[in-house]
């Protein structure tokens, strides 16, 4: 059974970039690459969960012999 990273909403991806945007001294004018990085940012983030919680290929077919 394949595991999925599961997706991210839009309402994720809207209040992070809202948090950057903040964190940025509400510039205006950079609407668009706050949202992309704040995609990019959730994406590594759920990515990284994901892999700390897969288990590793082959683990559950090792021997103790």
């Amino acid at each position: 059974m394949s595991q999925v990273v599961p997706p991210i909403t839009p309402a994720e991806i809207r209040q992070r970039a809202y948090e950057l945007w903040e964190r940025n001294h509400s510039s205006d004018g950079f609407e668009v690459e706050f949202w992309l990085l704040a995609e990019r940012e959730l994406r590594a983030e759920r990515q990284r969960q994901f892999l700390k919680c897969a288990p590793i290929v082959g683990e559950a077919q090792q021997s103790y012999s």
